[in-house]
C-alpha cells in the first residue's frame, strides 16, 4: 500500500475549482481521466487489500461486477466531487442519510468524515456487499438498514435490472425497465422521520427521487440539505415545481452550483451531474 498523494490533492482541490465542475468541460475531462487511471491502479484487484483514499485513509474496496458496472465506476469524477463537499463540510453536518447505499462507499467516505450515518440499501445482495464493506473498514459510525427509502412505511416491489444492478429500482420509478428483470418485495422506510433525525441527504433512487422528495414538509428543510441525482426529465419537473412551491433553492453541478431559475437548468439524468437541495444562498463550499 503506497501513499497516494494524487487522490488527496484531488480531494483537496476539486473544492477550489467548483466553478469548473460542469460535466464535458476541459478540465473536467482531464480530471476524470486522471483519477480513472488511479482508480484502475488502487481498486481493480478481487483481494482485500488496504489501499490509500486521500485524507479519508486506508480503505479495503474489493473489485466486484454489477451487471456492466463494476466497483471501480462508485470512485467516477461525479461521485469524487460528492466526497470532497463531504470533506470540506465534515464540521458543518452531524446526521447523514445514506439512501441508494449500493455497495457502501459513499457511506465509508461519510463514516471517515466523521458524521453519524443512516444507510439504506433494498437489493438483498447489494446489502450483503455493503454490510461487508462496513465490517471490513470498521465503520462504526454507520446504521445499515436493508429497505429502500418511499414516502410511506410497508413493503413495495423492487425490480433488479440484472445487466446493471445499480440501476434496479422500485416498481413504477423507471418508464421502460430494459434486460432480463427479477422482481421481489422489499420494506420500505417514509422519508418524513429520517428529516426529522438527519442534517444532510445522499439520494440516489434510481427513478424515485420525486416521490421521495414529495413527501417532505417545507419546513423540514430548514435544517436538511440533499445531494440528490435526478434519474429522469419526468423526476426533474417533479422536483423543480416542488421546490419552487417550498421556497427551497437548487444548485446544479451542470451550472457549476449555480443556482436553477428555470426548468431547462435542471439535470435530467446522471450524466448531468448532481442537484445540491438547500434553503442556503449558496453551496457552501
Amino acid at each position: 500500500m503506497n501513499e497516494n498523494k494524487i487522490f488527496n490533492e484531488l480531494i483537496l482541490s476539486l473544492p477550489v475549482i467548483k466553478e469548473r465542475h460542469a460535466p464535458g468541460s476541459t478540465l473536467y475531462n482531464f480530471l476524470k481521466l486522471v483519477s480513472l487511471q488511479e482508480v484502475q491502479s488502487r481498486f481493480s484487484s478481487i483481494e482485500s487489500d488496504e489501499q490509500d483514499f486521500g485524507p479519508f485513509g486506508n480503505i479495503i474496496f474489493p473489485y466486484r461486477k454489477m451487471g456492466a458496472i463494476d466497483s471501480m465506476d462508485l470512485f467516477g469524477l461525479d461521485e469524487l466531487i460528492i466526497f470532497s463537499y463531504y470533506w470540506c463540510n465534515r464540521n458543518r453536518y452531524r446526521r447523514v442519510v445514506d439512501i441508494g447505499a449500493n455497495i457502501g462507499l459513499h457511506s465509508l467516505v461519510l463514516d471517515r468524515c466523521g458524521f453519524e450515518v443512516k444507510s439504506f440499501e433494498p437489493d438483498p445482495v447489494h446489502f450483503e456487499l455493503l454490510t461487508d464493506n462496513m465490517n471490513n473498514n470498521k465503520c462504526s459510525n454507520v446504521d445499515i438498514k436493508q429497505a429502500a427509502i418511499s414516502d410511506s412505511d410497508g413493503e413495495a416491489e423492487f425490480i433488479r435490472v440484472l445487466g446493471n444492478t445499480t440501476g434496479s429500482h422500485l416498481a413504477g420509478s423507471k418508464d421502460s425497465p430494459y434486460g432480463d428483470l427479477e422482481k421481489f418485495s422489499v420494506r420500505i422506510e417514509a422519508i418524513k422521520p429520517l428529516m426529522e433525525w438527519a442534517d444532510l441527504f445522499k439520494i440516489d433512487a434510481e427513478g424515485h427521487e420525486g416521490t421521495i422528495l414529495s413527501a417532505t414538509e417545507p419546513q423540514q428543510w430548514q435544517t436538511c440539505d440533499a445531494m440528490v441525482e435526478v434519474g429522469s426529465e419526468r423526476n426533474a419537473e417533479t422536483i423543480f415545481h416542488l421546490l419552487k412551491e417550498y421556497q427551497v433553492n437548487m444548485f446544479a453541478q451542470k451550472l457549476n452550483w449555480e443556482r436553477v431559475n428555470h426548468m431547462e437548468e435542471m439535470p435530467t439524468s446522471y450524466r448531468d451531474g448532481s442537484l445540491f437541495i438547500s434553503k442556503k444562498d449558496s453551496m457552501p463550499w
